[in-house]
């Protein structure tokens, strides 16, 4: 008589059914020798488990460091993969051997093992959501197909993944997070992309269709993200699915997300996963997530900094590096083309993180576009983005950065101009006017870097249009303030950098101080003084109809012409002299700086003079009478 078909009869499991989900796990007794016995097998020490049977063992099988004292029997009968390696070992050692066998690759280690020897032994096994994934793919390692015998492991998990989990929300991402620890093996049946097509029809459902006790919410009105509706007291928000699809892997996540996509989901609420899942895991040794308690974005905005290179407890090793890079050219790959989908502040942090942990250029170049098209909606902090010990520059900033920044910004506003009407046209010309702002601000925090160069500053001052800046008086105090911390800037630098500066579009107090600035080229600040000139004819020309006004304004214009020729002469006369009182060798040396010293004093004398002096308006019948002028002796 056959001991297993007695030992399957007694144990009435002749019919291996699909066991609905208990409340709990298989449940441990204890026999009265002292090991635990678990539904089949007993277990004596942490690494052996032995059948619970009168008959010995003849199969060990060793996974993941646990011995398994199991029968050939019951174990070949449903095994293929078992069968051969049983049979190719008794060929070399005989069949009346306990053989031993190593199953060093199976999916699920040795808990996947022994779910799979139950199954073979006749034991009831609970097929869940939590071990379904790791039930398959242990069947199609051990080859338990319906080739063995009908209704096999593998057709019970099949039968339970499509019957089951298909149908259910919560058990898909379930199976999916299951997945994680079982590659390549649930990529290759399928696993991981019949699960994601399940999460992402689900979540392409219309927010009234699903139940919100049914998502495992307690309720609605829970903090959302900015842009995202609430919904009524009775149905979820629209974005209710982000939350639980944040919870898987990377690649898990960019696979749901491809698919939502794929079904037409709003990009908008691609861009709040996006966010919420970059706040969640962004997080690591070298990358403090900390959220701002001023922070623009609203809630899940990702608040990211660098650690210091000197806290060792912040050091990212080269694993973590690897992981954090894979997240952040991820998260890149799968943000949608449309604009304002996800935040530039986010936008930028992602930027930030691409160029520490060396991402992709592609990817780097992309989201570089994406920030192009939001830089409008820059702040300050986020593209003051310091330069790593990598970099070539020994700037403090990376300036390199912003340009291509502005770059991008500039090619795209004026790509979309010939199609824009006329109120898009003028929320154009806004966002230019920002953008210009922004770029001013920029500009006066980094030109105090002693090792910034004057060409690239001179370079991103100059890489917007003309037309973005309607006055320049940000420019003007970026330019001052970067001669001041670079003094060794020669004349010939110093003229070039102000080009970039349109006297026209200063406003009347910034012309005052540029008058009497002794860090300006003397060109620029004639040019401040002729504009200043124009400005007074302008406003001469426009004021006609008031007799005393128009005189008033005449004798203005006048005293400044003839300040300006006095300056002239005094300023020749200098030179003059100095020519002569130097010899011919120290008089070449000095060519490029003979006579401004003194310059300099008439010229804060001449803006003093400028704004001290009060407007006199000429009484009726008395614009011919004023007082001589008063005649400043010369250095002579």
């Amino acid at each position: 008589m056959n001991p297993w078909g007695a030992m399957e009869r007694e144990n009435h499991v002749a019919e291996r059914g699909l066991v609905p989900v208990s409340a709990g796990d298989v449940q441990v007794q204890h026999d009265h020798g002292g090991a635990a016995k678990t539904d089949g097998f007993v277990r004596r020490d942490q690494s052996c488990r032995y059948a619970s049977s009168d008959i010995p063992s003849d199969l060990l099988v060793t996974v993941g460091g646990v011995n398994f004292h199991v029968h050939k029997h019951p174990m070949v009968t449903r095994s293929a993969r078992l069968a051969r390696l049983v049979d190719d070992a008794s060929a070399l050692h005989g069949t009346d051997a306990v053989t031993v066998l190593e199953l060093p690759d199976l999916p699920g280690g040795h808990g996947a093992f022994e779910l799979a020897a139950k199954f073979c032994y006749g034991v009831v096994v609970d097929i869940t959501a939590a071990n379904v994934a790791v039930l398959r793919c242990a069947a199609e390692y051990l080859e338990m197909t319906e080739e063995m015998e009908e209704g096999n492991l593998a057709f019970r998990a099949e039968a339970f993944l499509t019957y089951v989990v298909a149908s259910s929300w919560r058990d898909s991402v379930v199976v999916l997070r299951a997945c994680e620890g079982l590659s390549p093996w649930a990529d290759d049946l399928q696993l991981v992309r019949r699960c994601s097509e399940s999460v992402a029809e689900k979540a392409c459902t219309s927010p009234r269709a699903v139940r919100w006790a049914y998502v495992g919410r307690t309720s609605p009105k829970t903090p959302r993200a900015a842009g995202t509706s609430t919904g009524d007291s009775g149905s979820p928000p629209a974005d209710w699915w982000v939350d639980d699809v944040c919870v898987l892997r990377i690649d898990h996540f960019v696979r749901v997300v491809t698919a939502v996509q794929a079904r037409g989901m709003r990009p908008d609420l691609i861009g709040v996963a996006i966010t919420r899942y970059a706040s969640k895991w962004l997080s690591s040794a070298g990358l403090i997530n900390k959220q701002s308690p001023a922070s623009r974005g609203g809630v899940g905005v990702l608040q990211m900094v660098i650690a210091s290179e000197a806290d060792n407890t912040n050091t990212p090793t080269a694993e973590t590096a690897s992981e954090q890079r894979r997240i952040i050219e991820s998260l890149i790959s799968i943000i949608p083309r449309q604009k304002d989908c996800v935040s530039c502040s986010l936008l930028l942090r992602l930027l930030r993180l691409a160029v520490v942990l060396k991402a992709a250029p592609a990817l780097v170049t992309e989201v570089e576009k994406h920030v192009g098209m939001q830089l409008d909606q820059a702040a300050l902090p986020d593209i003051l983005v310091p330069s790593y010990p990598y970099a070539r520059s020994e700037a403090a900033y990376d300036v390199d950065l912003v340009q291509r920044l502005v770059e991008q910004f500039v090619v795209q506003e004026q790509s979309g101009r010939g199609k824009e009407k006329q109120e898009q046209q003028h929320n154009s010309n806004s966002k230019a006017l920002r953008v210009a702002g922004l770029i001013d601000s920029y500009l006066s925090e980094v030109s105090r870097d002693r090792n910034l160069a004057l060409g690239k500053f001179q370079a991103l001052a100059e890489s917007l249009p003309e037309s973005a800046r309607v006055c320049h008086d940000g420019l003007y105090r970026a330019v001052d303030s970067y001669l001041k911390a670079h003094p060794a800037v020669t004349e010939h630098e110093r003229k070039r950098l102000c080009r970039a500066v349109d006297c026209g579009k200063l406003s009347r107090e910034v012309r005052t101080h540029a008058a009497q600035n002794e860090r300006l080229p003397l060109r620029v600040v004639v040019q401040v003084l002729l504009s200043e000139q124009a400005k007074m004819a302008g406003a001469l020309g426009r004021v006609g109809k008031k007799e005393d006004d128009v005189n008033a304004l005449r004798l203005e214009v006048e005293g400044v012409n003839a300040k300006h020729m006095e300056l002239q002469r005094e300023v020749e006369l200098l030179q003059g002299q100095l020519e002569r009182m130097l010899p011919p060798s120290v008089a070449a040396k000095q060519q490029n700086v003979s006579g401004w010293a003194s310059g300099w004093k008439k010229l804060g004398k001449l803006g003093r003079i400028q704004v001290e002096q009060p407007v006199v308006t000429a009484a009726p019948g008395e614009t011919g009478s004023r007082e001589p002028r008063r005649r400043r002796n010369s250095a002579s």
